[in-house]
């Protein structure tokens, strides 16, 4: 790839086309052995640009001194760390922080920082838009716009300032991601990695809104919780919110997910939003009771955070108790997860598009 450099010469501004650099950022291990082998590096060099990546937290190559000099200026030909900081935060009356994140297409994602009392969790995104137009979500209205590539879902949160307290990663960002499972995949894999930010994979959660075949490549290659968005059991009712049910029924996923043995340390959870009128009545409680019979999972309701123009309502917090007691009395874990950031554009994509339209708008 090449992109136009701009050089100050004395008086005179010139223009030269030069190769941009590959990000070492969010390469695995493996990849930093090969581009070690390919410049001649000693053996050992890809456990030292690892560690400076994820262990220190370089920002560049200069700053990988137990490198040679020679090697360092060899690296530094074609590639660069790429650590990229936020480019705006808001911050919530309820201490949820919203980061914003400059991509390298010149888009925008966000990341939210959300602490609660001994645990902070970060969620983050996967993909720059999102491709799967469900009804209620502001970052479908995007478009799909790019795949994050690994290094930009870990910059996330190797760049957050309150990366060191974080608790728990979740991947319920921007995007699909089993949509772009190759990144997540690599992302995940420096996250829990000894040899990269050595997160246990008990602390991250991947959603989805069910993906059946990129669903079964995780469950069988990591072991981090998986999160399935249901928002209503019925088959008609969920293409009119969610065109996937089209594709991948959620009684399908729900079979796939009787197919395997999650022990009793990996977690299934079903997220709920709760729509007026629409998905929150004693008939939706039966439906997902007969669907969820026997399997060992935990639904969580979620209220609805308002997105412009989209006609659904969040159901009142008497609607939401008395679902969660119904569940309750089937015999299905439910909680009803606390609302947050509200005061912040609260819902994910809100931020993002606001900056997007910000601009692209021309200044007169």
């Amino acid at each position: 790839m090449f992109g136009w450099q701009v050089f100050n010469l004395g008086d005179t501004m010139t223009m030269k086309l030069a190769a941009q650099k590959t990000a070492l950022f969010g390469k695995t291990h493996t990849e930093l052995k090969q581009i070690a082998d390919e410049l001649g590096l000693p053996a050992f060099a890809a456990k030292q640009i690892s560690e400076w990546l994820y262990k220190k937290q370089a920002a560049s190559i200069d700053e990988m001194t137990n490198i040679s000099k020679q090697n360092r200026e060899k690296l530094a030909e074609n590639y660069e760390v790429s650590r990229i900081a936020h480019s705006n935060v808001q911050t919530s009356a309820d201490g949820t922080k919203k980061y914003l994140f400059p991509t390298s297409n010149k888009r925008f994602i966000e990341a939210a920082y959300i602490p609660d009392d001994d645990r902070a969790t970060l969620c983050v995104s996967s993909q720059v838009g999102c491709k799967m137009g469900c009804l209620f979500c502001m970052t479908g209205k995007q478009g799909f716009q790019s795949q994050l590539t690994a290094g930009e879902i870990v910059n996330q949160i190797s760049s957050l300032p309150e990366r060191d307290k974080l608790t728990n990663i979740v991947y319920m960002g921007m995007g699909e991601p089993f949509d772009n499972l190759e990144g997540v995949m690599r992302s995940i894999e420096v996250m829990t990695s000894e040899w990269g930010l050595a997160m246990s994979p008990r602390r991250i959660t991947v959603s989805t809104i069910g993906i059946i075949p990129a669903m079964k490549h995780f469950i069988e290659n990591s072991e981090c919780h998986l999160a399935v968005s249901m928002h209503t059991p019925f088959h008609d009712e969920r293409k009119k919110l969610m065109p996937i049910e089209n594709v991948y029924p959620i009684a399908e996923v729900i079979e796939l997910l009787r197919e395997y043995d999650f022990g009793k340390q990996r977690r299934i959870s079903f997220e709920y939003i709760m729509f007026k009128g629409i998905n929150d009545t004693p008939r939706h409680v039966k439906e997902i009771s007969r669907l969820l019979n026997g399997l060992r999972c935990r639904m969580n309701l979620i209220r609805f955070h308002p997105i412009p123009d989209t006609p659904l309502e969040s159901s009142d917090e008497t609607t939401i108790q008395a679902f969660r007691e119904a569940l309750v009395k089937k015999g299905i874990r439910t909680t009803v997860r606390a609302s947050r950031g509200q005061d912040i554009f609260a819902a994910c994509g809100l931020l993002s598009t606001k900056e997007l339209v910000k601009q692209q708008t021309p200044d007169f």
